[in-house]
């Protein structure tokens, strides 16, 4: 196929892809500007030069003296399908610019602060959980999205991805997931997928047959599901910027919801594990394990483990008082951004917009087993007819969005957490209310 049909939408969606910017530390401006050098800007408008056969250049000025080099960080698991991705891009864009593109490992969870600690030896592109799009887009390390680039993203992805990468109305980040959360991951042996309904048949399951239920309650990605599955939800921060803002929340409710998990896991406290979410997958390998909350990221290891035994659910319901309620998790999304201090801002983001499309995504489904953000990928037959790519997608139904979460969030839900599988000191109704209340006065730093 000619490389540049085939490649006319990336260079259409990229030809505009440039911000003007003040470099690592300054603050992200409009849509238009081209910087020739890394975190400096140039002035005026995005240059639309054209091929020898009329097709607009995506690199504007950008190769003409040379290479194009760029860096990539992505996680280690992910490294040879994004090697693939990446040397096709690179060999598509001949007919442009050389381009020569490094792929280093580098997960999404310490590439926000690596960025935010010296942007100039960070990648051009990398990948980030969306809770941290505010402080990257604050301390102007992010390109910001432009109009045409921003609008077929819109019109290509999820709602909530979309949102996830948004702030104020302007898209700093690339959705490349929809599935950044967790599910039940069960042994079908074990755990029948009716029973894998309400916690108490799961457990009940596991302990039938002398095998571990394992959660990371002691994490506070993971205890927060006892704090949102009591009501409470989350939005943001308040107008200072950092404190966290509780949008709802009920204290009676939440103190049944606290007993009835905390008397549930003592109940099963034989076969309950707090630990890792590895412990899953392991325990899957070496029998000892019948079922575990675990994230999209080990769907791979636990298919791998149990082959066609392997169960995939949306989290389960909880008996909460005489009424089976729906358990309700944090999900967040995973986004590429673009370094303000790439010496080459437009090669950057018409690699991002690449690594983000559809084509991609369905790449990264069926390879990685990743969900995808992208609408008309999330609803190919790969993606339906997959147990746990359906299940992830799902829940997203059953959460509180994973956006703008606050530093302050993360310690006291660990705690939260901690206290609510003490086997050694039994709930009550006056230490769950002191607990919650204690919890919230944290988060909020107060």
């Amino acid at each position: 196929m000619n490389r540049t049909k085939r490649f006319c939408a990336i260079a259409l969606a990229a030809m505009m892809a440039v911000t003007s910017l003040a470099g690592c530390g300054g603050t992200s401006g409009g849509d238009t500007g081209t910087a020739s050098t890394g975190g400096s800007t140039t002035g005026g408008e995005v240059s639309t030069a054209v091929t020898d056969n009329g097709a607009v250049n995506p690199f504007g000025d950008e190769g003409a003296d040379g290479p194009i080099n760029l860096k990539v960080w992505g996680p280690d698991t992910a490294q040879g399908v994004l090697k693939e991705q990446c040397s096709k891009f690179a060999e598509d864009m001949k007919g442009y610019a050389e381009v020569n593109i490094e792929v280093v490992p580098q997960g999404e969870a310490d590439s926000a602060a690596l960025v935010l600690n010296d942007a100039s030896a960070a990648a051009d592109v990398f990948g980030f959980a969306c809770d941290n799009l505010n402080k990257l887009q604050r301390s102007g390390n992010l390109l910001k999205v432009t109009t045409a680039n921003k609008e077929k993203i819109i019109a290509e992805n999820s709602e909530g991805s979309v949102s996830a990468a948004t702030i104020d109305g302007d898209l700093y980040g690339y959705p490349e997931t929809g599935d950044n959360s967790y599910i039940l991951v069960y042994n079908k042996d074990v755990v029948s997928d009716e029973a894998a309904k309400t916690l108490e048949g799961t457990l009940a399951a596991c302990k039938e047959q002398n095998k571990q239920f394992v959660m990371d309650a002691g994490n506070g990605y993971y205890a927060c599901l006892f704090l949102f599955t009591a009501g409470a939800k989350i939005d943001g921060y308040e107008d200072d910027g950092e404190t966290q803002k509780f949008t709802e929340y009920d204290e009676a409710t939440a103190v049944k919801t606290m007993l009835a998990f905390h008397n549930l896991f003592t109940e099963y406290k034989d076969i309950f594990v707090s630990g890792d979410t590895s412990k899953v997958v392991d325990g899957f390998k070496s029998g000892t394990v019948g079922a575990g909350i675990d994230g999209s990221w080990n769907f791979a290891g636990a298919k791998s483990a149990l082959g066609e035994k392997a169960g995939f659910a949306v989290l389960p319901t909880i008996n909460v008082d005489g009424t089976d309620t729906q358990i309700v998790n944090m999900f967040g999304y995973k986004l590429l951004g673009v370094n303000s201090s790439s010496k080459y801002p437009n090669a950057s983001a018409a690699l991002a917009m690449y690594l983000t499309s559809e084509e991609c995504q369905l790449q990264r489904a069926e390879k990685l087993n990743w969900g995808p953000s992208n609408k008309n990928a999330a609803e190919s037959d790969l993606v339906k007819n997959d147990q746990a790519l359906s299940a992830i997608l799902a829940q997203s139904e059953n959460s509180v969005a994973q956006v703008n979460v606050a530093d302050t969030f993360w310690t006291p839900l660990a705690q939260f957490g901690n206290k609510i599988i003490d086997f050694n000191d039994p709930m009550t109704e006056e230490s769950a209310k002191t607990l919650f209340n204690q919890t919230i006065a944290n988060v909020r730093d107060e």
